[in-house]
């Protein structure tokens, strides 16, 4: 029985849609959609101050084991977001410092663990976007367990498919299918332009209520009926 499971490295995503997307926050695309949104245990080890794009290397290996995540580096790509499915491993931390670097080096954006770090100066040192569970000083070893690369895999409670889309910024991660991907950019341009715009007048004293109609929806709730 095979220990490894590996799938064909992922096309990656058209360029002018990371770019579009980068412009988009991922706020702004919960407003209007609530699917794959990476679970908020998941939180940036440092602030990233912008939206990053990239395409999903998916890693999936289990509790005290790190040899495929080393494998995986080999595979990456400059643009890729390397997803890590630990398989409900809470204790143990597969990537440090060493991990990171080397992620780093071979051009992934970020990285998205469902599961603590550690080393967490050093990877804020390599520049390398992390969000994780948080950090822990109980380190995976190299025990030759198994696990898969480039095969579905849950992080966050979403499933991620390798090639999907991942966004991310200081509010969360959103993985997207991409064949869903434009038809969110479109909408998410849109409200994204919008954004802000009644500030002013809020600033000049209009009360909130009135400029969303919330205030309508409750006087129209709170009259007696007829």
């Amino acid at each position: 029985m095979k220990k490894y499971h590996i799938g064909p490295v992922p096309e990656q995503i058209d360029p002018a849609l990371a770019a579009g997307l980068g412009a988009v926050e991922v706020a702004t695309i919960g407003h209007f959609r609530h699917r794959g949104f990476v679970s908020h245990r998941l939180r940036p080890i440092a602030p990233l101050g912008g939206v990053l794009v990239g395409t999903a290397i998916t890693v999936a290996i289990p509790g005290t084991d790190s040899t495929l995540l080393h494998h995986a580096m080999s595979v990456v790509r400059p643009g890729d977001v390397v997803v890590i499915d630990r398989l409900g491993d809470t204790r143990h931390a597969c990537l440090g410092g060493g991990v990171a670097l080397a992620a780093k080096v071979a051009g992934a954006i970020a990285v998205v663990l469902d599961g603590p770090c550690t080393d967490a100066e050093e990877i804020v040192e390599v520049g390398l976007p992390v969000f994780c569970t948080g950090v822990s000083g109980i380190t995976t070893r190299l025990n030759d367990l198994g696990g898969s690369l480039n095969r579905p895999v849950s992080c966050g409670n979403v499933p991620v498919l390798p090639g999907d889309v991942v966004m991310m910024d200081d509010c969360g991660v959103l993985v997207l299918p991409p064949d869903e991907a434009f038809e969110v950019l479109e909408e998410g341009a849109a409200r994204q332009a919008r954004a802000g715009r009644n500030r002013g007048r809020v600033e000049a004293g209009e009360k909130l209520g009135e400029l969303s109609g919330a205030s309508r929806l409750v006087a129209a709730a709170l009259e007696p009926q007829g």
